[in-house]
């Protein structure tokens, strides 16, 4: 279909849109005096565009004036006129039923399709509108932005008005619906505050959350949000705008390689300080929606029960001074928070345990009256502390509210410094703070294997509490253990173990995807670096779960856990005194494959296991390169490498290869032989096919870690033996291309570990100590032009 020639051109509204956003030719024209519009005066601007050629292009297709029984409303952003870049318009061509509008429809919707301007629409008779909100959750929300573009006036104002009127008086029989749309929503989105990439419209906390609130002040089921809801849905429009302007297309995620440029637009600095503004806007827009659906919930009509209305709730004791009433936790009508230090802490404890909310007016009340507990803190208040860390999986939505409230900072002065801190390192999908708690969640359910599990909880809350500062986070942190030990009246010898954990948190998986961890040497190294204490060893090793978990999805790995408990179980045996076994690189088949290399001169593969992880034994006559060609077949066969060995055996080089594979299972034996075959002789282009593949499959990293070579002299074991660490981006055959640069810098690998970190890896190499002044320098630029 085809618009007449008085129409007008869609492609003219995309051509001014894209001067308003900076872009396209004549941009510089758009702003005032040259200048680039404000994230509010450019929604205003958008809105004007749009409704000014909409108006002007109704008229055109049709949509006649007074009396004439059409008209178009517009709903969503543009009906609030908050219209960001690149949104959908959303719009309604409503009719009284008296004349055909399939015609006039045509003639609104396709030129917008055309242009490739995202649309949804909808024609509907008044009624037919209404009907289809009473059934529809979603389209009831919309509506109630619905405002009058174009056409018969009192058409498009009467539906508006129904539908708000319908939306006020059938809101509370709905409460149960939108509870359950709400909480889907924020399972499949997320939140805002705490995510290191939130999702801005959809997460908990966002914009969606705000038009829910509007919706129920509308219904007067809540009041209009106050002031510092307000301010976070300005911030999170402008962020919202801004980002969509940055990116050049719509965009609701705000990831890190844009937030540095929407940060300085905003004039917030670096993307860190915005994500930890929007972080606290988050928050501030998640305790009004938490407040808002306890408070409609509370609400609904109480039933009957055999035609007799039930009695209000009761009061049920929880804890000394706590009871539950109504579905929330609220203070025993005699408690006195100002002379019982350790209500706090039971109210807590108790909320979590049951799983029903502190009561505001309970929260009120003890961030009035309830004194910061003086240290050192008696034993029954350090007893509800371990009690409220250890409660499960509620911990998160405690410490939510008491933080916000103020009470969390009562009790831990030093929260200050990493609430709503964004992490730096890219494996972490949480702030720092909220890691800590997930931390402890995670803490609680390995209690049963350690001796102490108050010093198991404790220190998860605190292992981090060191970051947000200028020196090692580790060390920091120590200190500040130390600090808080003190004060909660822990004896001296628990405080040190407290420090030695979050100084020593990293020790562990560090050691054990790093290092060689079957040469006695470097077992002996962890055992001396923990004064051989055992119970500090149990304990970093539930730590160092609990840990990974609460970092992000694939930390905590199957081969991670396993490498982490053979070291655990080595560090143990050296803390008792028994003599370390020496590692055993070749059992009889391998020895076995590697002699049947020597001697037919053909290279042999064996694979072990399934893949979760596999063994992969790569042996062929003695040769230079062997480890760079198998990394290579390894990598064109979607294996990921975690560890490899290298030793010659009888005139055969052989490298004993722990693989995992990215997705589906093994390869065939003989494939990989095959391949392998090939790349010693020199036919199989393996550099080529690698880059094909990281062209077709590679997905490359968001504001990738600018990539550094370290040394470590005494953490091999062997004293002939340093470590080169290189850390960097991941990609499809980095192992074939650092291992590569070593072997011509003429560099016998006896050892490699693979620690891969969300989109980055840590590679680590055991290679013979070189001499003359310049040869690290020489290897570490070959290891870069690798990578680079």
């Amino acid at each position: 279909m085809t618009q007449g020639d008085h129409a007008p051109n869609a492609a003219d509204l995309v051509l001014a849109r894209d001067r308003l956003l900076g872009r396209g030719a004549g941009a510089r024209s758009a702003g005032v005096s040259g200048h680039r519009l404000s994230q509010p005066a450019l929604r205003e601007a958008l809105a004007d565009l749009h409704e000014f050629w909409l108006t002007a292009h109704a008229a055109a297709a049709g949509v006649g004036g007074r009396g004439g029984g059409v008209a178009l409303l517009a709903v969503g952003g543009l009906g609030r006129r908050e219209l960001v870049p690149y949104a959908d318009l959303d719009l309604v061509l409503v009719h009284d039923g008296r004349q055909p509008v399939d015609a006039i429809a045509e003639r609104l919707w396709y030129p917008l399709w055309n242009a490739g301007i995202g649309l949804d629409h909808s024609v509907r008779t008044v009624g037919e509108a209404l009907d289809v909100a009473a059934a529809d959750l979603r389209v009831a929300l919309g509506l109630l932005d619905a405002r009058h573009m174009a056409g018969d006036a009192e058409v498009g104002v009467r539906l508006a008005r129904a539908a708000r009127e319908q939306w006020r008086t059938g809101a509370r029989k709905r409460v149960g619906e939108l509870v359950e749309s709400v909480r889907k929503r924020w399972a499949r989105s997320g939140e805002v505050a705490h995510w290191v990439e939130p999702d801005l419209k959809h997460g908990r906390g966002g914009l969606r959350d705000l038009g829910v609130l509007d919706a129920l002040a509308a219904a007067q089921l809540v009041d209009r949000p106050g002031e510092d809801v307000e301010a976070a849905r300005a911030l999170l429009l402008d962020t919202r705008t801004e980002l969509r302007r940055v990116a050049g297309r719509p965009r609701d995620v705000l990831r890190p390689q844009e937030g540095d440029e929407v940060a300085a637009a905003l004039g917030v600095g670096d993307r860190f300080a915005l994500v930890r503004a929007l972080s606290g806007a988050g928050r501030s827009v998640a305790y009004a929606m938490d407040t808002a659906l306890r408070a409609i919930t509370a609400s609904q009509p109480q039933r009957r029960v055999l035609g007799v209305l039930r009695r209000g709730p009761e009061r049920r004791p929880l804890a000394e001074g706590v009871v539950l009433h109504a579905g929330e936790v609220v203070l025993a009508r005699d408690a006195d928070p100002g002379k019982d230090p350790g209500l706090l802490l039971r109210v807590a404890a108790a909320a979590v345990r049951t799983g029903h909310p502190i009561a505001p007016a309970a929260l009120a009340r003890l961030s009035d009256t309830a004194p910061e507990p003086r240290g050192p803190w008696p034993a029954e208040v350090r007893q509800d502390l371990v009690a409220l860390l250890g409660a499960g999986e509620g911990l998160t939505d405690v410490v939510e509210a008491m933080d916000r409230t103020g009470l969390w900072a009562r009790l831990f002065p030093e929260w200050g410094a990493v609430r709503d801190l964004p992490p730096r390192d890219a494996a972490h999908v949480w702030t720092v703070d909220r890691h800590l708690v997930r931390t402890a969640v995670n803490a609680a359910r390995r209690v049963t294997a350690v001796s102490r599990p108050d010093l198991l909880l404790i220190g998860a809350l605190l292992h981090d509490i060191g970051k947000g500062r200028d020196q090692d986070h580790s060390v920091v942190g120590a200190a500040l253990a130390t600090q808080v030990g003190a004060r909660l009246g822990l004896p001296k010898p628990d405080v040190d173990t407290l420090a030695a954990m979050v100084r020593h948190h990293l020790l562990l998986p560090d050691t054990a995807t790093r290092r060689d961890i079957e040469d006695p040497a470097t077992v002996e190294r962890v055992a001396e670096t923990l004064d051989r204490d055992p119970v500090l060893l149990e304990l970093l090793h539930a730590l160092a779960e609990a840990d990974s978990l609460a970092t992000g999805p694939g930390v905590w790995t199957d081969w991670k856990a396993a490498l982490v408990s053979d070291l655990v179980r080595r560090a143990r045996a050296a803390m008792a005194g028994e003599r370390l076994p020496a590692g055993v690189l070749f059992d009889q088949d391998k020895r076995a494959l590697a002699e049947s290399a020597a001697e037919s001169g053909r290279p042999e593969v064996l694979v072990e296991g399934s893949g979760r992880p596999a063994t992969v034994t790569i042996a062929t006559a003695d040769a230079p390169g062997v480890l760079s060609k198998a990394a290579g077949v390894l990598a064109l066969n979607s294996l990921e490498v975690h560890a490899a060995t290298m030793a010659g055996h009888r005139g055969a080089a052989v490298g004993v290869f722990t693989v995992t594979p990215r997705f589906g299972s093994m390869p065939d034996p003989a494939l990989l032989r095959e391949q392998f075959a090939r790349a010693v002789a020199g036919t199989l282009p393996l550099a080529e096919k690698l880059a094909a593949k990281e062209r077709d499959y590679g997905v490359a990293a968001d504001d990738p870690p600018t990539p550094r070579v370290l040394w470590f002299d005494h953490e091999a074991g062997d004293p002939g033996v340093v470590v080169l660490e290189l850390r960097c981006a991941d990609r499809i055959g980095l192992l074939h291309g650092v291992a590569g640069a070593l072997e011509r810098c003429g560099v016998d690998v006896r050892w490699t570990r693979v620690a891969t970190h969300g989109g980055s890896v840590v590679d680590s190499f055991g290679i013979p100590k070189g001499t003359g002044p310049g040869w690290r320098r020489a290897i570490e630029n070959a290891v870069l032009r690798a990578v680079e």
